[in-house]
């Protein structure tokens, strides 16, 4: 299809936003993955990303383009808090049943600095829900939250 064609319509799905029972399933596998961050638990970490080639993580120092290159990432990373101090903001958006997204804003352990984290989520038939697409970055500007 190029630019020029019209699209076709998509047949009907539910896109409701911020369902209260998918708001809360993605909240918690969050949380969980927050935690695995900490322990350096890699088999929640791996299990919370989709085992693609296609799945992408941006971060400050790593560029991970597939499910391998992110592993290898969190294989090598030490255990601990990393740089996430405070949280300042924390916001889950929901669409239906299959797809959120999740952005976390957070003061910068030790460095005048705020962290911006976000995560696309997608649930899957097969292995339910996984990070298809995730991005942490790091600026000097204090946000306005």
């Amino acid at each position: 299809m190029n630019a020029a064609e019209p699209t076709r319509p998509m047949p009907a799905r539910d896109l409701t936003p911020n369902i209260p029972e998918v708001v809360a399933e993605i909240a918690g596998l969050f949380e969980r993955y927050e935690q695995a961050l900490i322990d350096r638990n890699v088999e929640v970490l791996d299990n919370t990303f989709w085992n693609s080639p296609h799945t992408i993580r941006l971060a400050n120092h790593e560029h991970g383009y597939g499910f391998d290159r992110i592993h290898a990432h969190r294989v090598a990373r030490p255990p601990g808090p990393g740089h996430k101090e405070k949280r300042l903001r924390l916001d889950i958006v929901t669409l239906g049943h299959d797809f959120a997204t999740v952005t976390l804003v957070y003061k910068v352990r030790g460095r005048e600095m705020t962290g911006r984290q976000m995560q696309t989520w997608v649930r899957f038939p097969d292995v339910g829900w996984r990070v298809v697409a995730a991005h942490v970055s790091m600026i000097a500007e204090q946000p306005v939250l």
